[in-house]
């Protein structure tokens, strides 16, 4: 019964339900993807698909010219006359005759050179003929995977939902968006998606959207992980080659100039391939462009072919990009992946009216049910008929799902997964109930090892729950921990409850209490695996430590779009702490340092006196033109890269057993990235803060700033962190100021520079200042290569540091170590 189901199932989806539909082949009958096909003087196209095979909506019978596009072919020019529907068009297209006679070839230069200048000449008068319109938008992804591995870092893959043959081999997501454009250069784009779905996935919404493929080669810059230079951009000459390959006519004697784009060096973010230029208008006529992953620093990329198809239109003399495909390969870690996006512009309405609330902060949205739409409304809406590869996934995965989320099979699963081993007393367990959506989690202890001068070897273990809410993305989770230090000999345990209240606003909730041990700076500048190495083998114990009981609530939540409030109490008792041993594994005569971070060399005095204290704070976050997606299951906000992002905070110190401990706090703070187009990127991060009656308050409540003494740097920048700076001098109960900034060249001066180019890295340039009052202001200065590492993995720093204060202070390396973060 369910074979027959099938059947009927392709059969019915593969069957058009358009008007006119079929295939596209060429004179040796091999289907052709990608063919453009519209009716004349309309802005309504399709594409074929992967089989060649196509299909286009027509309001009702009559006389049309059907025209039919494709690079490398004659264009055809169809006169139909349709009396009922469907109409079957099956078109076999010749090859183009390329030939040089059509140019003047010179021996001095290639005329390639002059059609480019032409074309970058008349690039905004082309451009402003499409900077304002409504459209019709329609989004397909494939993604493939073959021979995946079953476990990677011995941990256990699975068979993606259902997505693996026997072979590990399938389809991991496939997707389509039909949406409603609203555009108006430069930069302002609503898109309402209109219907969604993806492939095992019910209620699932796809993330396909044209602002994320918005790729205009007028413009200087194409966005990729790094600025692609457009072979028609203003400074094209100094980064390209170009090449004449002839020219050929379009069926209203339209001549088309095919055009090599050649880079000059290859390390730079750059394209290679071909780039047609209709002449006289000098506008776009095609774009089949080779984009190599490590140009634009997405190293797991290997290659991506991006090919855009323009048609004109004789009636409003404009040319219009109709389709758009980006086929890719990429790969790692034993993953091997492949696949296609499809795009397709239709019914453009140039220069529309557009009201004042067209444009807002919301840039994308769902019409009510659109991820419900059945699949009779597909097949009358969707432009690019399905493969049957594509039916097959969809109906399997639906079959799959209904399966998958049924009762009886998820016990099942969990079962297995649930299965005890006497391993998992050290290494951890958990428990899941799939059906439930809820899991219990055991953390072992032996992942936890630490140490330090304090507790000597301390190990961390704990118990968690875990209940979540798919469908709108909330949670609720409650854990505890234990963690006992063997040299000072003490237990200490701490609990925590969290809830996310909704996915709109994300209002949250914190809950927490208990014994801990912590540094003195809430910022953790010192993590646990490095300052173990660094102790144990080099007798450098820069952590300092305290005990802190305490219970704290925290809340937050978004108020209005871009600005978010986190406010939070906290009551603690904070007592001093003292090293417990003088171990080490490299036998040294060096001492360790004191716990007490004022005195380095006094064992007796504490840091701290034992006190209690209550601490207020209220944060707020200003995302200035902060932009969103707005989905039934949550809102997604998009930072607006043209404006920083500011916060402010007011924190009270009160109810101290000494009124010296009170105190009152400010502070502001402004992040702000550049974007320097070709030239790479500028980080600047800016912090200022005043205590007021806070002379004689706890050392704990200090502002302590993010220094480096290990000489090992842990994060992807160093914006909000000193590499040089000792933890603890500078710390202040007064005022101070921070700035940390950072330039990124993105490659533009490593990718010039011979022997450099090979290693594909980024030149890093920093400087970060400290001024609090009483001490002479503090200054590093940084120079450095990131991205570096073996093959696809970039995964190093190497940055040289000279810091300043009252004149030349120390210089020194610091290596990042990337993936350290992962292994905390």
């Amino acid at each position: 019964m369910r074979k027959i189901s099938l059947v009927l199932f392709l059969l019915c989806t593969i069957a058009s339900f358009s008007q006119v539909k079929g295939l596209i082949t060429d004179n040796k009958n091999n289907r052709l993807p990608g063919v453009t096909i519209l009716i004349e003087n309309t802005y309504n196209g399709t594409s074929t698909n992967e089989s060649g095979l196509y299909e286009l909506s027509l309001k009702k019978p009559g006389n049309y010219v059907v025209v039919v596009q494709y690079l490398g072919f004659k264009t055809k020019r169809i006169p139909v006359t349709i009396d009922v529907f469907p109409y079957q068009l099956n078109v076999e297209l010749t090859e183009e005759n390329i030939t040089l006679s059509e140019v003047t070839v010179s021996n001095q230069e290639d005329p390639a050179k002059q059609i480019i200048r032409n074309a970058i000449a008349a690039k905004k008068e082309n451009a402003d003929k499409t900077s304002k319109y409504n459209a019709d938008f329609y989004s397909r992804g494939l993604i493939r995977i073959k021979d995946a591995p079953k476990k990677i870092l011995g941990q256990d893959l699975g068979d993606f939902d259902g997505a693996l043959d026997s072979t590990r081999t399938g389809i991991l997501y496939l997707s389509e968006t039909v949406s409603k454009l609203n555009f108006q250069k430069p930069d302002k784009m609503k898109e309402t998606i209109v219907a969604s779905k993806v492939s095992g996935k019910d209620n699932g919404f796809s993330f396909n959207n044209a602002a994320s493929v918005d790729f205009d080669f007028y413009e200087n810059y194409i966005p990729f992980q790094t600025n692609l230079i457009s072979p028609l951009s203003d400074n094209a000459f100094a980064y390209y080659k170009f090449k004449i390959e002839g020219s050929f006519y379009t069926e209203d004697k339209q001549q088309i100039n095919k055009i090599k784009v050649i880079p000059r060096r290859d390390a730079e973010p750059v394209i290679e391939g071909y780039i047609y230029i209709v002449e006289d208008s000098w506008a776009i006529y095609a774009i089949d462009a080779v984009i190599k992953g490590a140009r634009v620093q997405m190293p797991f990329m290997d290659n991506l072919v991006l090919k855009q198809s323009f048609s004109y239109n004789p009636k409003d003399k404009i040319w219009t990009k109709n389709t758009q495909s980006l086929d890719f390969i990429a790969g790692l870690m034993g993953i091997n992946i492949s696949g296609r996006f499809t795009y397709v512009y239709s019914n453009f309405e140039f220069e529309p009216k557009f009201d004042k609330k067209t444009f807002t902060r919301e840039v994308l949205t769902f019409e009510k049910e659109a991820n419900k739409k059945e699949d009779s409304f597909w097949n009358t809406i969707r432009p690019i008929p399905l493969t049957l590869e594509e039916s097959n996934d969809y109906v399997k995965k639906d079959s799959i799902q209904t399966l998958r989320k049924s009762k009886v099979y998820l016990d099942s699963i969990d079962k297995k997964k649930n299965k005890f081993g006497i391993g998992d007393v050290l290494m951890g367990y958990s428990y899941q109930n799939s059906y439930e959506n809820w899991s219990f989690n055991y953390n072992g202890p032996l992942l936890s090892v630490k140490f330090n001068t304090v507790q000597g070897y301390a190990l961390s273990s704990g118990f968690s729950f875990l209940k979540t809410k798919e469908e709108d993305r909330t949670f609720i989770q409650a854990k505890t921990t234990f963690n006992y230090g063997f040299a000072e000999q003490k237990l200490r345990i701490k609990g925590e409850f969290s809830r996310k209240f909704n996915n709109h606003n994300n209002a949250s909730l914190n809950i927490s209490g208990g014994s801990s041990i912590v540094q003195f700076n809430e910022r953790n500048p010192i993590s646990n695996i490095v300052n173990s190495v660094s102790t144990l083998f080099f007798k450098n114990n820069f952590i300092k430590l305290y005990d802190k009981n305490f219970a704290k609530i925290g809340y937050s939540q978004e108020v209005i779009n871009s600005f978010t409030v986190f406010a939070n109490v906290e009551y603690s008792e904070r007592k001093p702490l003292f090293n417990n041993t003088d171990f080490s594994i490299i036998k040294s005569d060096d001492l360790y340092t004191s716990n007490n971070p004022l005195r380095p060399f006094d064992e007796v005095t504490p840091a701290i006196v034992k006190h209690n204290l209550i601490k207020a704070k209220i944060t707020g976050k200003i995302n200035f033109g902060q932009e969103y997606w707005m989905r039934p299951d949550g809102k997604f906000n998009i930072t607006n890269d043209k404006y920083p992002t500011v916060y402010f905070t007011y924190e009270k110190g009160f109810g101290g057993n000494l009124n010296s401990y009170n105190f009152d706090y400010l502070s502001g703070k402004v992040d702000k990235d550049f974007n320097l187009g070709n030239k790479g990127s500028l980080g600047v991060n800016l912090t200022v803060g005043k205590f007021y009656n806070a002379s004689d308050i706890s050392f704990v409540d200090y502002k302590h700033f993010a220094g480096n003494q290990t000489h090992i740097g842990q994060s992807d920048n160093y914006l909000n962190v000193f590499n040089l700076l000792p933890y603890y001098t500078n710390s202040t109960n007064d005022a101070f100021f921070e700035v940390h900034s950072e330039y990124d060249d993105k490659g533009f001066v490593t990718n010039k520079v011979p022997l450099l180019n090979k290693l594909k890295a980024n030149l890093i340039l920093g400087y970060h200042n400290l001024s609090v009052p009483d001490r002479k202001p503090y200054h590093e200065f940084s120079a450095g290569l990131n991205n570096l590492g073996f093959g696809k993995y970039k995964i190093f720093r190497f940055d040289y540091v000279r810091s300043y204060q009252s004149g030349f202070q120390t210089d020194g390396v610091v290596f990042g170590l990337k993936f350290l973060n992962v292994l905390e």
